[in-house]
């Protein structure tokens, strides 16, 4: 890997940085890690390194709210190094990792070393979740306050739904306490349960177990009724409902302190992209119908949807390839956030007209993986201002690229995007004033 200098000048690109309504070609001047200036090279600059960037977009490194890494634990999946690689090929500068790994991350000391383990690799900057409840299990809550300590940016279940509401209602209490964010990706304890697709003519057609939309809009009236009763604020996680978003939609208007994400692969896919029993389609939560999945574009486009997340959950070939009911959720997605982002901006939000403070699809596209994400997580991250940190990603928007397993550097090789060719190539990833990827 290559070895920035401490000042870098990334000359004639078009500086793309929606937290500062900025859009224009311009020049940006890096010292000792952080942007110095706009422009203008400030007093004194003398670069160490010089990246043309003509006919490239530089935009602000990509903020991703759900990247599990797979350690500790699942090493077998995957390794810090192969995703840390493959983070840095996508442009993703800071990762947001659920705590369900083996063991699950709800003491300081597994959190503290998994965070001293990915900063010795000095590649992506990664922000664990802590575990909301011991093990998971939805029974007894977890140190909080320590947790936050070793480094924790907020709490979650991940996958694991919480059975007893009282334990939900004391997490959600002590949360608002101190002021901590609880993520909660919606999903009844009860209702589909088992399910493996979405209830519906397909998945009784193939003969699959369905996960119907009510498992998400129950789960959510009782998250808003609690959230309600202790104004803690919570970040829901992964919608995958037009129902789902209409009720997010409603508590937003209301004043609710909520906000919500998608995944990458639920804005461009369907149930029906299961074809004849494709594995690599098996999610959580599954692919909805084509309503649901076209609802999920436009409430990205109209901000109900704060953020899209990559959802990378690398599985091995030993979990994969198996029938579909039998496989693994989860699908490689670090390398495709970028790309899959900039097809939604092409195919939906080109359509429409530019929004009223004149941010147009590209840029509205790159805020979903930079600032909006960032002020979700409560990071500094996602802007390039002076005095900001120096995460970026200079990517050429119009270079096409064909999505192959070889080619991917997660140990994850499994994507419903196999064989797709999509816009947007990453030509170098600089974390903290480092060149940290090259093309």
């Amino acid at each position: 890997m290559k070895q920035a200098a401490m000042t870098l000048h990334i000359r004639n690109g078009r500086l793309v940085d929606p937290a500062n309504g900025i859009d224009a070609v311009t020049d940006l001047f890096i010292v000792d890690g952080k942007v110095a200036a706009l422009g203008t090279a400030p007093a004194g600059f003398s670069a160490g390194r010089v990246i043309d960037a003509s006919g490239l977009v530089v935009a602000p490194g990509l903020v991703d709210l759900s990247a599990r890494l797979r350690e500790p634990g699942y090493e077998y999946k995957a390794t810090l190094e192969s995703e840390m690689q493959a983070a840095m090929q996508g442009g993703v500068t800071s990762l947001i990792c659920p705590p369900d790994t083996d063991p699950v991350l709800d003491e300081p000391g597994l959190v503290e070393m998994l965070r001293h383990r990915a900063m010795n690799l000095n590649q992506a900057k990664v922000h664990p979740l802590g575990a909301l409840t011991m093990g998971l299990k939805g029974k007894a809550l977890t140190e909080m306050a320590e947790l936050t300590e070793a480094g924790c940016i907020g709490f979650a279940q991940a996958e694991e739904p919480i059975e007893d509401t009282t334990v939900l209602l004391r997490a959600l209490q002590y949360a608002k306490t101190f002021n901590y964010t609880v993520w909660l990706r919606p999903q009844d304890a009860h209702i589909g349960r088992g399910g493996i697709a979405h209830s519906g003519a397909l998945a009784s057609r193939l003969g699959l177990a369905g996960v119907p939309v009510m498992a998400e809009t129950i789960a959510l009236h009782t998250i808003f009724e609690l959230v309600r009763a202790t104004g803690a604020r919570v970040h829901l996680c992964r919608m995958s409902s037009a129902a789902g978003l209409e009720l997010v939609r409603a508590a937003k208007k209301e004043g609710l302190p909520v906000s919500c994400d998608v995944g990458a692969h639920h804005v461009h896919m369907t149930d029906a992209d299961i074809g004849f029993f494709d594995s690599n389609a098996r999610m959580t939560p599954p692919f909805r119908s084509q309503r649901d999945r076209d609802a999920i574009r436009a409430a990205v486009y109209d901000g109900t949807v704060d953020a899209i997340c990559s959802d990378h959950t690398p599985v091995d070939d030993d979990e994969k390839l198996l029938p579909f009911g039998e496989a693994s959720p989860g699908a490689t997605g670090l390398e495709l956030l970028l790309s899959l982002v900039l097809k939604w901006a092409d195919e939906y939000a080109a359509e429409q007209a530019a929004s009223a403070n004149g941010a147009g699809p590209l840029a509205r596209a790159i805020a979903k993986v930079t600032c909006d994400a960032a002020r979700v997580a409560g990071l500094q991250a996602g802007q390039l201002a002076p005095g900001a940190s120096a995460d970026v990603v200079v990517f050429d928007p119009a270079a096409r690229w064909t999505v192959a397993a070889a080619g991917l550097a997660s140990q994850g090789k499994h994507t419903p995007f196999v064989g797709y060719e999509l816009a947007g190539q990453v030509m170098a990833t600089i974390v903290a004033g480092r060149v940290a990827f090259e093309r």
